[in-house]
This record gives structure tokens, C-alpha cells and sequence, in this order.
């Protein structure tokens, strides 16, 4: 590949910066059939961090029994205490999850809520008001210590078993959420059946209930191969936060047809494009994805991983 691509042509309307949500470590490697050891999950971090990642979600304190692969939470985070200036988001289900987290230094937390009932009893074992009823004391105690605190909402374009998900049930979800106290919303594709015209829809009927677009990001998965098309219109729309998850690893355990998440090498390789700065050096992150594929025994499903690492 020659150097200087890709060809930086910007597009009006679009954002000068983007700030990626890395979520390879957590939401990435929660979905692996195999335990990835440890410290290989620290350095995995620590070289994303390497290659200009700011954000980098590291683990959840969700209870061993419901997600194994993420069960060394503990171990994990003192191994990332010489990334000071990394900002390491973990998951907490509970006030439990929180008590573990904070027992750790934890500055930044995310809670996860669902759009639908059907997905929120099969991911949390109680409904959309129970769920939200216990992330209630959660968020509240975190801001008392002056945690910062993402909320996800996921199936916010369409249910595995509920199909459709009308955008007025979104919109009064995700406004609970903003009302608990969380400084940021996640919008998530769960199953990947998104379209450009679905997230404009939905990114306009919040504005309109008065969720600003500065604390909403966007969470694609890639089942239909809609992911970057979906971004692009997120960020026509304003949306400047967006999850990404490193090689393109990772779904959701609780939803067999959701298939991965949007890789974050593709993501930068059409930010950069379009003259959108994201401070990832696209290489190292490439080699990361590349020597991560390789301790999980398969290739990286990136096409930009797979066009840049086999480039002479």
C-alpha cells in the first residue's frame, strides 16, 4: 500500500474530531469462547493505548458465573495503573459490581440497559423498569465520587425476538437514563439491523425530547455490513463519540444473531479520509489487532487489518 493513503478529502458537515470508545477489551473479549489469560489482556491495552487510544473500556465486574472470560477484573486493574492518562471505563451490573469497581480506583463506569423487555429480562433477569430501578443507586453513588458514568442502551434499532423497535420507546428509555445521571449514552445496534435512515430518525426524535447529541454516542455491529454507513450518518448528525472494538472482535453472548462489533481500523481508515483527526497512529493499531488475532488462533474479520497487514 503506497503511502499517503488513504486520501484525506473532507466532507462538509462532518465533525474535525472523533473520540473512539474502545470496547475490544471488554465487549470484545467477553465473547470469546476461551479464557484469554491475564496479562496478555493487559498488554493487549496497553498496546491500544500505544497506538492513541484514550478511551479504552477495560473489563466488567458482572458476576464470574454470567461472563467467565471477564472474571479477572481484580488482576486485571492493577496492571493498568501506569496509564494514568487513559481513560479505562469497566461495566457494572449493580451496586456490587460498583463496590468492586471503586475497591480498585475505578474513575469511570458504565451501566447496561436495554430498549426492549424481552432482551432486558434475558441480559439482567428483570425488566426495563426493574433494570433501571437498580442502576438508579448506582449511578447516584458513582457521582457522589465523582465517577464519571456511561449508560448503554442496547436494541435501540431492532430486537431478535421483539423485531422492530418503535423509536418513541427508545427515545423514553434513553431519557430515564440521562434522568439517572449519566453523563453519556451509548446508542446501541445490538443485532446490527440498522440503517442510515433508522439512526437519523432516532438521533432527531432525542434531540427533540431534549437529549443533546454532545453526550450520545453510537454502537454498531457490523451483522449486515451497515456499521460504517450507520456512523457516517450518527456523525452527520452531530455525533461525534463512537464505539469501536479493535480487529473487529466481539457481539453479545445474550444475542446469537449479533455478530461483531465495527472494527476500529476500518472506523479510522474512513475518519482519516475524510480529514476527521481521531489520534490513532492507524499502524500500530493494526499491528495490535494483528498480534491480538494471533494469541486467539484466528485472522481479524477488519478488512482494513487484513489490507494493511498483508501490504508488501
Amino acid at each position: 500500500m503506497a503511502d499517503g493513503l488513504p486520501m484525506q478529502i473532507p466532507a462538509g458537515g462532518l465533525p474535525a474530531r472523533v473520540s473512539i470508545h474502545e470496547v475490544g477489551p471488554r465487549d470484545g473479549l467477553q465473547n470469546e469462547k476461551t479464557v484469554v489469560p491475564t496479562e496478555v489482556k493487559a498488554e493487549f491495552i496497553h498496546r491500544l493505548a500505544a497506538a492513541g487510544l484514550t478511551t479504552i473500556e477495560a473489563t466488567s465486574f458482572v458476576h464470574p458465573r454470567w461472563v467467565p472470560q471477564l472474571a479477572d477484573a481484580e488482576d486485571l486493574l492493577p496492571l493498568l495503573d501506569d496509564l494514568a492518562d487513559i481513560a479505562l471505563p469497566v461495566l457494572v451490573p449493580n451496586e456490587r459490581g460498583l463496590d468492586r469497581a471503586l475497591a480498585l480506583g475505578a474513575r469511570r463506569i458504565a451501566v447496561f440497559g436495554s430498549a426492549t423487555e424481552t432482551f432486558a429480562r434475558k441480559n439482567l433477569n428483570r425488566g426495563v423498569a426493574e433494570s433501571l430501578a437498580m442502576f438508579a443507586p448506582v449511578v447516584a453513588r458513582a457521582r457522589e465520587q465523582d465517577v464519571r458514568v456511561r449508560g448503554y442502551l442496547s436494541m435501540c434499532f431492532g430486537d431478535p425476538w421483539e423485531g422492530p423497535v418503535p423509536v418513541a420507546q427508545v427515545v423514553t428509555v434513553a431519557r430515564q437514563l440521562i434522568a439517572l445521571g449519566c453523563d453519556e449514552l451509548s446508542l446501541g445496534d445490538t443485532i446490527g439491523v440498522a440503517t442510515p435512515g433508522h439512526v437519523g430518525a432516532l438521533l432527531t426524535a432525542l434531540v427533540a425530547e431534549g437529549v443533546p447529541v454532545s453526550v450520545i454516542g453510537v454502537h454498531f455491529h457490523d451483522t449486515y455490513g451497515q456499521a460504517l454507513s450507520n456512523t457516517l450518518a450518527a456523525l452527520q448528525h452531530g455525533v461525534t463519540t463512537v464505539d469501536a472494538s479493535a480487529g473487529g472482535l466481539g457481539g453479545c453472548p445474550y444475542a446469537k444473531s449479533a455478530t461483531g462489533n465495527l472494527a476500529t481500523e476500518d472506523l479510522v481508515w474512513m475518519l482519516h479520509g475524510l480529514g476527521i483527526e481521531t489520534g490513532v497512529d492507524l499502524d500500530r493499531l493494526t499491528a495490535t489487532s494483528v498480534w491480538m488475532a494471533d494469541r486467539l488462533g484466528r485472522p481479524s474479520p477488519s478488512r482494513t487489518v487484513r489490507a494493511l497487514s498483508h501490504k508488501e
